[in-house]
């Protein structure tokens, strides 16, 4: 035995309880939601933004940022997801999902952000600690430090396949599509490399906020006062707020004389109320109503020329919106709780009809980015039923000399002209009209008759519209 004494031990340190940072607490708490709820971050968003501020624990910045963490880490999951596959010893199935939504919140700060690394790696570890404890974070501060050691461009390099051995998955990859969709929006842009990952590009960039001025109630000039706004590209109604901010505070949002509606969807809206019948135009059916957009900017339209707007909407809670879209009108209008496929009223009793059918929402994804990674090419079965009956139901409603439109925020051939041609086959009274002449000075409209609206070339949803009249 030793008769040396024993070396005093080191006092341990004394446990550092771990920072709370509201900023990204909140875009856990987001992405959370998404994740197990099948949530929509814009929907999300907004309640949680509200109650920080009101909490006191928010500035304009500290919500900015979140905003930007959340959707950022939504836009480009699919590569981070495998820039974090390469760096972890399993499968990420095996990765539990708070954990894994950790992580892409801490690759994006590192790969998609300006944060300096070592304040992304802090942060986000800090964030485990409070959210998924100590034990995890050591696992998160582990892999976070393996994706700082490159960039982006050089973590692409690595983990997406060559262009020219599968430019599908390539694609798919480096700008965050699933596989099925980058092919199925490349069938219907058609072309080569450039015009695909132009719009793939387009789908991950941070959209405007579009406000509509609903004519009759509200001026694009009133709307220009505001800050940072700017006219819109095409519509006449439409006004532009190019750093975001907060449509309902603007007078006339909460008024209900305006509304946040994609120029996209307003141009539609215009196409039909502008297209020629022949007779009488006092009968106007949006078929589809809910939530509302379309239908009060036809309202105010309608109302123009002495017509009444009849909107119908299957789900009641959406009817209910469609109501409040349409509070205020200056013209006639109804609103009613109805199924567009075993309608109420008479075949033949409208001059102008609108459905803008359920879809995948393949055309929004710059304004629901979560859609991309929940929707399955089987959705497609699910949805073509409902569309063909709809657009039955519409070719019946209206009279003779009437026109039809059919409209879908999807840009899938399966959505779009493959309706359109399985229902003028049953129709043979029934001709497409040129829906371009009735988009004046939008370009890039390809050979028609139909119009596809692309967000790289218009700066829209990516929006669709057959217009067909009936003959018979």
């Amino acid at each position: 035995m030793s008769d040396q004494p024993r070396r005093p031990r080191k006092p341990a340190k004394p446990y550092r309880r771990p920072k709370k940072d509201p900023v990204r607490i909140l875009a856990f708490e987001a992405l959370r939601a998404v994740d197990e709820r099948d949530a929509y971050a814009n929907l999300v968003l907004p309640p949680l933004l509200r109650k920080a501020r009101e909490n006191g624990d928010f500035e304009a910045r500290d919500a900015a940022l979140a905003t930007e963490l959340v959707y950022g880490t939504l836009r480009r999951q699919g590569t981070y997801d495998a820039v974090v596959a390469a760096c972890v010893d399993r499968p990420l199935r095996e990765v539990d999902p708070p954990v894994l939504d950790v992580l892409s919140l801490g690759a994006h700060q590192l790969l998609g952000t300006r944060i300096p690394t070592h304040a992304a790696v802090s942060a986000t570890v800090e964030l485990a600690r409070v959210v998924l404890g100590d034990g995890r974070a050591k696992f998160v501060n582990a892999v976070l430090r393996k994706i700082a050691q490159d960039d982006l461009d050089g973590w692409l390099e690595r983990v997406a396949p060559p262009y020219d051995q599968d430019p599908e998955d390539h694609l798919a990859v480096v700008h965050s599509h699933p596989r099925w969709v980058v092919s199925a929006l490349w069938d219907s842009l058609g072309g080569g490399r450039a015009g695909i990952e132009e719009l793939l590009r387009a789908d991950n960039d941070r959209p405007e906020v579009t406000l509509v001025a609903r004519p009759g109630r509200a001026t694009p000039a009133e709307l220009l006062d505001e800050e940072a706004a700017e006219p819109g590209r095409w519509s006449p109604y439409a006004v532009r707020l190019t750093e975001g901010g907060e449509p309902g505070a603007i007078t006339a949002v909460a008024d209900g004389r305006a509304g946040v509606q994609d120029e996209g969807s307003q141009l539609v809206a215009l196409a039909l109320a502008n297209a020629p019948v022949e007779g009488r135009d006092r009968m106007w059916l949006d078929g589809c109503a809910g939530p509302g957009g379309k239908a009060a900017l036809l309202g105010a339209l309608a109302a123009e020329r002495g017509a009444l707007l009849l909107a119908s909407e299957k789900q009641p809670h959406r009817a209910g919106l469609v109501a409040k879209a349409l509070h205020g009108n200056p013209g006639p209008y109804q609103v009613i709780a109805a199924d567009g496929t075993r309608p109420p009223w008479r075949p033949g009793s409208f001059d102008r009809v609108l459905v803008d059918v359920p879809c995948t929402g393949l055309g929004a994804l710059r304004r629901r980015p979560e859609a991309r990674w929940r929707r399955r090419p089987e959705d497609l079965d699910g949805f073509a039923p409902l569309q063909r009956g709809l657009l039955r139901t519409a070719l019946e409603s209206v009279r003779p000399g009437g026109v039809v439109g059919y409209a879908t925020c999807s840009p899938h051939l399966a959505e779009t002209r493959a309706v359109v041609a399985d229902l003028l086959k049953q129709f043979p009274d029934a001709d497409l009209i040129d829906a371009r002449p009735l988009l004046p000075g939008v370009p890039d409209l390809g050979e028609g008759p139909d119009v596809q609206l692309w967000p790289h070339l218009h700066g829209t949803d990516a929006m669709y519209l057959a217009l067909i009249r009936r003959t018979g």
